[in-house]
Order: structure tokens, then sequence, then C-alpha cells
């Protein structure tokens, strides 16, 4: 054989194989095709530095999905979480960004649906009493009626983009129990909400498991970090007051990063 038509052959073996000619590295993989929908808390709301383009959605790229894409070279990243949104929003809002390319789905939602934003203020502008019924009341939404709503967001995200590993992220309780705090709520008040955080995540992993999703539980991420401790990760009321009770932008990286790229 001829060196060049030895070359030639030689050339395309190895190109075969993954190789080349200039280095014996293997090809490099196409990045993941992400799309992360929700509300605030995985738009970012109270992490700062918004884009502009995304208004009342408030995005972040200090938010825990812009994090994990840019780490990980997504070979496109959606991002359609917007603050504020509920089920029915990610539904009838944000699937459109799906397809049958969609490789990797995270969704943080179902706050928004149980009033965790009313129970706040109430808590906040209202007696021990009053807050604990309202809390009661939130609790007694998550149990019923979010579920059936929860099923009908997961089965829509699986029909838009049915060969997806999609990643349920839950919510942090939002005290450390007794704490440093030594006005506002009332321990017990404190309590009730926290254990109103344990039974949303309580929901969302059982629907997540049901329909074949991971999902990411970031309480432990938060220990220690909750309002009330010596290094929160959360916005207590604050300016602007939409930020209030949000993770920041240290528990986004902190707080939510890790757990979501654990299992992404």
């Amino acid at each position: 054989m001829k060196m060049p038509r030895f070359a030639s052959a030689l050339s395309a073996l190895l190109l075969a194989s993954g190789l080349t000619l200039a280095g014996a590295g293997p090809a490099r993989s196409a990045g993941p095709v992400y799309v992360a929908l929700g509300d605030s808390y995985s738009s970012g709301l109270g992490a700062g530095a918004y884009d502009s383009a995304s208004g009342d959605c408030r995005r972040s790229p200090n938010a825990y999905p812009a994090l994990w894409a840019a780490a990980h070279h997504a070979t496109s990243f959606a991002f359609a979480a917007c603050a504020g949104a509920s089920t029915t929003d990610v539904v009838d809002k944000q699937l459109n960004r799906l397809g049958a390319a969609t490789s990797l789905v995270s969704v943080t939602v179902g706050g928004n649906d149980a009033g965790f934003a009313d129970v706040m203020s109430t808590c906040v502008l209202h007696s021990q009493a009053t807050c604990l019924s309202r809390v009661a009341q939130a609790r007694d939404y998550v149990d019923k009626t979010l579920p059936a709503r929860l099923d009908a967001t997961y089965a829509a995200i699986r029909v838009r983009a049915p060969r997806a590993h999609v990643v349920v992220v839950g919510y942090p309780r939002f005290y450390e129990v007794p704490g440093d705090c030594l006005l506002g709520l009332t321990d017990t008040s404190r309590n009730a909400i926290d254990a109103a955080a344990d039974d949303l995540d309580g929901v969302l992993a059982k629907r997540a498991a049901d329909h074949g999703f991971a999902f990411a539980d970031v309480r432990r991420a938060f220990t220690g970090h909750e309002l009330c401790s010596g290094s929160p990760w959360l916005h207590s009321l604050t300016l602007p007051l939409e930020e209030s009770y949000h993770p920041t932008a240290a528990g986004q990286h902190g707080g939510y990063l890790p757990p979501f790229g654990a299992v992404a």
C-alpha cells in the first residue's frame, strides 16, 4: 500500500473510533438541552442582577438554573421560570419551551398555589392565632388540592418532553427554631410555618416519584442558614417587598445548586 493511501486509511480508522491524528482524546459529547420551569424560587427572585428583559419574572443569572447551565455547558438553556407562577401558569405559559430534544427539565412550583405569600403577610401583620389559622388553611390545601394540580402539571411536562430527565426541586424551611430573632413572629408561628414547608416538600416528593421524576430536597443544604440563624440565606421582611422570604444569591448558590446538581 502506498503511504498516502495508508495515511488516509489510518485517519479514517481513528476518526471512526473517536480519535484524530492530532490527538488521542475522545470526542466531546454535546451538552444538555435544559429548560428551567417554575416560580420565583427558580427564577431567582431575591438573588439580584435581574435580566431586564425578563420583566416581572425577575430572572437572575444568580439563580440555580442559570448557574448549573453555565457550569455544564448546556447546548441550549431556556429559562422559563417566572416569579409568581402557579401550576396553571407553568402549564399555560412555560411548557412551550419544551420539546422532543429537551434532555433536562427542572421545576419548582406549588408554593403560590398554596398561598404562601399570603401566609407570610398574614403571620407578620396579625396575631399568632390568626397566623396559625392561615397556616392550617394552607396545609389543608397542600394535602387535599395541590396533589391533583401537580399531577396535571407533571403529566403535561412529560407529554411535551418525553425523553427528558425531570427534576422537581423543593423549598427550604424558613426559620431556625429556636434562633437568634428576638422580635417578630413567635417560635410557635415559626414552627408552624416550617411544618407547612415540610408538608409541601413531602407532597412534591411523592408526586415526583409517582411520575418517575427525581426530587431535589434543599432543606438539608439550608440547615443553619434559615431566618434567625447566624448566616441566613433567605431574605427576611425587606425592600423591595417581593424579595422577602426568598433565597439570596448565596442561597441559590449554596442552598439550591448542590442538591439540584446531585440529581440532575
